[in-house]
Order: structure tokens, then sequence, then C-alpha cells
């Protein structure tokens, strides 16, 4: 299912022209108008991405992007939220949720192309890397993606995973909202300094006793301290 997106949309037009686009790229983009067809989908496949709107008739994407962070399984799969809301605080509820990128409506289908190409690239472990690194009782694998807290295994999402992963091949190092932002999504970056916030405190919560190691520098950003 790598090349596989999954799409979730009540309009008939966005469906079909996110799906011709996606195509035109090489993709294989299965759409679904409800979310009970889409998550009966979801029980024998992982697709390699998720667009998800938020605003659906009898229930709520936030809703469905909340329940697939919590599933071990499916917790890792990139989601890219589309939406007609423009509202800052609706963007940023999103991403604590652990969405991957937020766009909305209308859109460039272009751009729509472009960016569901860098969170896949951004999610795609480095095949050359075989190395774990551990810092206390935290251990990360760089080739599976997979992070362990003491003995539990965390799930992270891609983005978390990386900002994690610069903090603590860095330890001691403190890095601000930019350099954060910079190397989260470099030219691509759409996002605002608050995003970085946002992804730091899901990060302490789900790594337990292992996110007091993530310290905040007032005024100046983060570091990974033990």
């Amino acid at each position: 299912m790598e090349n596989t997106i999954y799409i979730l949309d009540d309009e008939e037009d966005i469906l079909s022209l996110v799906s011709l686009n996606l195509k035109k790229s090489g993709f294989h983009p299965v759409a679904f108008d409800n979310a009970r067809d889409f998550h009966k989908a979801l029980q024998g496949n992982v697709p390699a991405l998720i667009i998800l709107d938020l605003m659906l008739p009898n229930t709520d994407g936030m809703e469905i992007c909340k329940s697939l962070r919590k599933d071990e399984r499916l917790s890792g799969i990139p989601i890219i939220m589309l939406t007609a809301r423009e509202d800052e605080m609706d963007r940023v509820l999103g991403l604590e949720l652990g969405a991957d990128d937020y766009i909305t409506k209308p859109f460039s289908p272009r751009e729509l192309v472009a960016r569901v190409k860098a969170v896949l690239r951004r999610s795609t472990p480095a095949t050359k890397t075989t190395r774990k690194l551990s810092a206390g009782i935290l251990t990360m694998d760089f080739n599976t993606y997979e992070v362990w807290v003491k003995d539990e295994k965390v799930g992270l999402t891609s983005t978390e995973f990386r900002l994690l992963k610069l903090l603590v091949e860095r330890k001691g190092w403190v890095f601000s909202r930019e350099q954060i932002l910079d190397y989260l999504w470099g030219k691509e970056k759409i996002v605002i300094d608050r995003t970085v916030d946002v992804h730091i405190k899901n990060l302490r919560e789900k790594l337990l006793d292992a996110g007091d190691y993530i310290k905040n520098v007032r005024g100046v950003g983060y570091k990974i301290e033990i």
C-alpha cells in the first residue's frame, strides 16, 4: 500500500478532483464519501497517507484523526486535513490531534499533490540508517521509526519522531522554534511558530517519564537534558 492514498470527503467534486490529480502523479487514490466505508477499508489495509475532510455529515474529522492516532496499527499513517475552516485555532487543534499538514478549501490541486509528496518524503525512514540511539530511559530506532521508554513502545507521528530525533542527536543543544520549523518543513514551511509548542506538548505526554527530558529554555527554544 506504499502508493495508496485514502481520501475521505463528502463532496463528490472534491473527491474526483483530488483523485484525478493524485493519479496523474503516480499515486493510487481510494475515495470515500462516508466514514463507515473508510473505517471498514482500514480494517484490512494501511494506506501510505490519508487526506481527511473535517466537516463531514454525522461525524467529525477531528474525532476521526484522534481515533487514528490512538490506534497502534494506524497511528503512524500521515494525515493531511482538508477543510473549509480557515481559523488558526482549528489548524492548531488539528496539529494537536496529530495531523501532519492542513490545507484549506479552495485549494490548488498542484499544491495539494506537492504537499502530499512533501509529507510522504518526511515520513519515510532513511533506508541506509540502521543505528539506534539511547538517551536515559529513551531509545530510538532510526530505521524502523520506533521509540521505547524503558521497555514500553511509544507511538509517535513522523513529525514528532523527527523533532525528537533532532533533539536527541544533539543533547544539550538549544534549538529555537524557527530552527525547528526549518528542520521539519524547510522551504515547504506553511505553519506557525506555535506548531512547535503543540508538537513538544504532544511529545512530552507520549514519552511518559522521558517527557521530562525536554526542557523549555525561556525566550530561546527547546533542548533535551538528562
